[in-house]
């Protein structure tokens, strides 16, 4: 077998894709240059008095802009459906295309429903309203689906991300293996790294780390955030100092400094961590026994059922998140016992727990100022008042008046937050805290590839261009939220 090249048979388009690339960067060079100039009175103008059309020439650029980036999509998109069919005979970037089958379909599948019914998914309906805001969910969206597909059904890998292969020992993208045996995968599709593993595969197994553990960090940050920062909003006084002074102690410490203190091993066997998350994974339960309570506080014959039911189930999942191996905490001198192994639903990594609660604890005080900020605003406005003088109790108010007219704020801060968290984990990655060595999360592995990056750069650039996307992916979801939920 012969070694691959990039693009393979479609090799024709890459002349059209760099020619596309560099008009479009000439005409944002240009558009840069002319937004300095005195703006021209050449424009259309709707009958409501909005600018339907500028003219001259910015309104040119802007077009020639539009046009081109259109055109660059459409070559990529060619790229993406020529290779799905036709496979490794396109090169790397076919072989690529056509592993991810699933994600495209499921890309497709997404994104045609949610536009059917757009009109009826509120916020997230709106978004695809906004150009800006679709590129972004896209891109997040493809990770989140690599990550589950590839990640938890091993459906996109072509090998064994920890094996390593003979002779595959820094090898180039495209790099066909000796003697594949039947059935293996015939080329390591983005190379090897230092220890002969399939960079591509890594790649996808990373994507799953991050899936898992950014999302859910930021939620249980913002359910710690939101418990505490409704409160110390909406009663201000004593609560409210104390417990922004103990928000801005955690703050103050630089954010790396406090991340290399908590998952050091020395910490760790403290069994801190564990304390930690004994003390943080409570808020969620916490925060749904209010917010139930709150709402059905009036119907005590269906309130009192549900609670059971929710705080039973969730509390099962609370008391499975923090036992491993049948105990809470185990240090050399004690054992706290926690749910018997046989009714534990699942064991978190001692690893992965420590970088979780790491995020979490990390993230609240950020959430819980946003938040006080928040409610300290919305408690003057008139349907506060209104909902005060019909007797409401105050956590009501909080949940249900103050809570649901944050949301915009809170949605987009939560995306921006979930970037944030990817950088986090890539960066203890990098330094090696917290995730085993061999683990293919993105920063471990742009650590691992990083030694040799001037002779070998594929094994380190592969997962930092993974990481940035994701990252940019989620900037840019968050601009789309915040430009729809300003027109409510």
């Amino acid at each position: 077998m012969e070694q691959l090249t990039w693009t393979g048979s479609l090799t024709g388009l890459n002349i059209i894709f760099l020619g596309l690339c560099v008009m479009l960067a000439l005409a944002v060079a240009m558009q840069i240059v002319v937004s300095f100039l005195p703006a021209s009175d050449a424009q259309e103008i709707n009958p409501d008095g909005t600018v339907a059309r500028r003219g001259g020439l910015a309104g040119g650029l802007n077009r020639a802009v539009i046009l081109l980036f259109a055109l660059l999509i459409l070559v990529l998109l060619i790229y993406i459906v020529a290779g799905a069919f036709m496979g490794p005979q396109a090169g790397i970037f076919g072989g690529m295309s056509q592993q991810m089958l699933p994600v495209w379909i499921a890309l497709i599948l997404t994104f045609a429903v949610s536009i059917h019914f757009k009109r009826r998914l509120g916020l997230y309906g709106k978004l695809f309203d906004s150009t800006v805001g679709m590129i972004g969910f896209a891109i997040v969206m493809f990770w989140v689906f690599t990550g589950v597909f590839g990640g938890l059904f091993d459906l996109l890998v072509t090998h064994d991300s920890l094996s390593q292969t003979s002779g595959m020992k820094n090898k180039l993208p495209g790099t066909p293996l000796r003697s594949p045996e039947e059935g293996e995968y015939p080329w390591f599709l983005l190379g090897g790294d230092n220890l002969a593993r399939d960079v591509f595969s890594r790649l996808i197994k990373g994507s799953w780390v991050v899936v898992q553990i950014a999302p859910l960090a930021t939620l249980f940050a913002f359910m710690v955030g939101i418990t505490l920062g409704l409160p110390a909003g909406y009663y201000g006084g004593r609560l409210d100092t104390i417990l922004s002074f103990l928000a801005n102690l955690i703050l103050a410490f630089p954010v790396i400094l406090l991340f290399y203190l908590l998952v050091t091993p020395e910490i760790v066997l403290t069994g801190i961590p564990n304390y930690m998350a004994v003390f943080l994974f409570i808020f969620p339960l916490i925060f749904l026994a209010v917010l139930l309570n709150s709402r059905y506080y009036t119907q005590p014959s269906f309130r009192t059922p549900l609670l059971i039911v929710v705080l039973g189930i969730v509390g099962w999942l609370y008391l499975s998140l923090v036992s491993t191996d049948g105990a809470i905490v185990a240090t050399d001198t004690y054992r706290i016992p926690g749910l018997p192994s046989t009714i534990d639903l699942f064991d978190i990594d001692p690893g992965v727990l420590v970088v979780f609660v790491s995020v979490v604890f990390v993230n609240s005080p950020t959430v819980f100022r946003i938040v006080r900020g928040l409610a300290l605003d919305i408690k003057t406005r008139d349907y506060v008042a209104a909902a005060q003088t019909r007797g409401e109790g105050p956590w009501y108010i909080m949940l249900w008046e103050i809570l649901p007219n944050a949301r915009g704020p809170l949605i987009v801060d939560f995306c921006l937050r979930i970037g944030y968290t990817t950088i986090l984990l890539g960066t203890l990655g990098f330094f090696g805290l917290g995730l085993e060595s061999e683990s293919p999360d993105w920063g471990s592995t742009i650590n691992a590839g990083r030694r040799l990056l001037s002779l070998y750069p594929h094994a380190a650039i592969a997962p930092a261009l993974a990481l940035l996307s994701l990252v940019l992916g989620l900037n840019l979801l968050a601009d789309g939220l915040r430009e729809e939920s300003l027109r409510d």
